[in-house]
């Protein structure tokens, strides 16, 4: 599945305030709730700190991909923040986060899952994909740069 199917502009937010790993989940929450039907910030926020609590999903150099398993949802969402400020996310580096890819999943998709996550962060570990998200200035900006579709096009 490719990522621009996942994430949608709506989904793409530039310079938020995070404040803390627990209100960032809960900001990640919101964003996401209207994209799947029948399903609650609760239920979404809950599939995220559950997910959290196995181990942290900060994967160093300042980069976090929360991600969560929902029972009733009908398809995958993705969410792409960049925070005003870095924040502590226990990551495995001890570095704070400023780079946030998020991903809810329907439950039965664990395959897919797994190859979408090994993609975000195949990404993310392109030094010149996360300067240019840091950089980024704009909501449409950063979309457009994640999903390959900015000037210079440096994460494909």
């Amino acid at each position: 599945m490719q990522i621009s199917e996942l994430l949608s502009p709506d989904c793409t937010k530039c310079a938020v305030e995070g404040a803390s790993k627990k209100r960032l989940l809960e900001t990640i929450s919101q964003i996401v709730a209207p994209k799947l039907s029948g399903i609650t910030r609760h239920d979404i926020f809950e599939s995220l700190i559950n997910r959290e609590r196995l181990g942290s999903t900060g994967i160093g150099l300042g980069i976090a991909i929360p991600h969560g398993r929902l029972a009733k949802a009908s398809h995958p969402v993705a969410v792409l923040l960049t925070l005003d400020e870095p924040i502590e996310f226990d990551a495995i580096d001890n570095q704070p986060v400023d780079i946030i890819f998020a991903l809810l999943v329907p439950e039965s998709e664990h395959e897919n899952h797994l190859q979408t996550l090994a993609a975000v962060a195949r990404r993310m570990n392109d030094k010149d994909c996360t300067r240019a998200l840091r950089n980024a200035d704009s909501d449409n900006a950063l979309y457009q740069l994640f999903i390959g579709e900015g000037e210079d096009k440096p994460c494909n």
